[in-house]
């Protein structure tokens, strides 16, 4: 007979102080808290703070950084000054990686020309763009406190320079619920050659990770495993996902882990995503004129297959959507880049806001579109490195767009100096963008917290002011 060896009770971690009887009140209640959460629907769609002008977002993020100074903010003073150096005043104490604060001018690389009824200016190289210019708002002084690409695209993208911290995407999440059971109601799509900042970008951090974003490939299955094997059709894979979650139900009743919860609304997403996603993914039920409007090929991944696809994501319920493209870091031959660069977006960014506005899905759709910083005046030439004709990076001032969701179109606001340097009109810190978004989406951002490590937390931590003269 073989002895009675007692099992322990099985206790997930986050919640060994909770039950280990010291007294810790705080902590207990947190504990019940998360026994909450658990139970409960972490998709119900909620109420925001009040009625919100966009129900969804679809945000295009450049990564590595368009230069301002060629693309949105023209200055002739540059064109002047080429080749000399900037005036030490301008300079002031700023150092950079990879120049000398007295290298050269470099003037604009790109023509310039006013459109639209606004009068906007923008570069040669955006011919689309300058086709919906009254339909949106360029924010011409921006300003970020990072300098490199990294922890510059975690911070425009969490709020904070390190990973850890949750998204924008999983914020809005959070905040508002999900309109899709069939669906991701936060789905990435990225489009380049790698992301520095990495999945920190989509990340729900120290939020349940049923808030995380789904990542979608450019081809095949959209998500890893969600075609069945060879051999299991619908009535196995039913009877063993009704299996899987009883025996999960049964330990999420024993010891209250939100993970559980995210581990079940996950195979069951799973399973709707083997009819909903082929659907989604098929472009064939899309006119020829619509595909010609993007510049999209429907079998060819690509930033415009991208926008045509956020485009009918948020048509199914779909909250926020992420289309990152990568490959905007001009250290050198910066005319060849953004020229490549513009061809691959431009198009497709211009007529996912003229799709969005004939659907009728503009006025509730805050589209957005900018980088992690800017680029400097001045020329990177580096022989050792085999750099020339580009720029080097700029955190105090870069230029970005928004459209639709309860932005005033036809809007430049900012300025920056004449070399395109400093801010001088109007300065909106990433905390401001990031604070703006959640007022369109009906949030106070100081309201929009979660308690975590013994604080409240939110996306703009301490900082942030809605940027007003922007909303309608």
């Amino acid at each position: 007979m073989s002895p009675f060896i007692p099992q322990p009770t099985p206790i997930a971690r986050r919640h060994f102080l909770h039950d280990c009887g010291i007294g810790l009140g705080k902590i207990a209640f947190a504990g019940l808290l998360t026994d909450a959460f658990a139970a409960s629907n972490p998709f119900a769609v909620k109420q925001p703070h009040f009625t919100p002008k966009a129900k969804r977002v679809i945000h295009m993020f450049m990564a590595g950084a368009p230069s301002h100074l060629d693309l949105f903010d023209y200055k002739p003073a540059l064109a002047k000054l080429e080749g000399k150096p900037l005036p030490p005043s301008v300079i002031g104490g700023q150092r950079y990686a990879f120049i000398r604060p007295d290298a050269a001018v470099m003037g604009p690389q790109f023509k310039f020309a006013k459109h639209g009824q606004c009068g906007a200016e923008i570069a040669e190289v955006l011919p689309h763009l300058a086709e919906v210019v009254d339909d949106i708002c360029f924010v011409r002084s921006v300003k970020t406190d990072q300098f490199n690409h990294a922890p510059a695209q975690i911070f425009f993208n969490t709020g904070f320079s390190q990973p850890g911290r949750p998204s924008l995407g999983s914020w809005a999440l959070y905040g508002l619920g999900a309109e899709t059971q069939d669906l991701p109601a936060f789905v990435v799509m990225s489009t380049g050659n790698g992301l520095s900042g990495g999945a920190a970008l989509w990340s729900s951090g120290f939020l349940p990770t049923v808030f995380t974003g789904t990542l979608f490939r450019g081809k095949g299955d959209p998500i890893l495993n969600v075609s069945s094997p060879a051999g299991v059709d619908a009535k196995l894979q039913r009877d063993t996902l009704d299996l899987v979650s009883t025996l999960n139900r049964q330990q999420l009743a024993a010891v209250g882990d939100p993970e559980i919860s995210t581990r079940l609304a996950n195979y069951e997403m799973a399973y709707r995503l083997q009819t909903s996603a082929p659907d989604l993914m098929d472009l064939k039920s899309e006119s020829q004129a619509t595909l010609d409007l993007y510049g999209c090929k429907p079998d060819e991944p690509s930033f415009a297959r991208a926008c045509l696809l956020a485009r009918r994501m948020i048509e199914r319920g779909v909250r926020f959507v992420n289309i990152y493209n990568e490959g905007w870091d001009a250290h050198t031959a910066l005319v060849g880049n953004h020229t490549t660069n513009c061809k691959k977006t431009d198009q497709a960014s211009a007529a996912l806001v003229l799709d969005l506005k004939q659907r009728g899905l503009l006025d509730d759709t805050l589209v957005i579109w900018g980088g992690e910083f800017g680029r400097t005046p001045m020329v990177e030439t580096n022989p050792a490195l085999g750099r020339s004709m580009g720029r080097d990076h700029h955190p105090q001032a870069f230029t970005m767009w928004m459209a639709g969701g309860g932005i005033k179109g036809g809007l430049t606001c900012g300025a920056t100096d004449e070399m395109g340097f400093h801010i001088v009109e109007n300065p909106v810190h990433v905390h401001d963008v990031q604070a703006t978004i959640l007022h369109c989406l009906g949030f106070d951002h100081e309201r929009l917290t979660y308690h975590y490590a013994g604080r409240d937390f939110r996306l703009t931590d301490v900082h942030g002011h809605v940027v007003k003269d922007i909303l309608v």
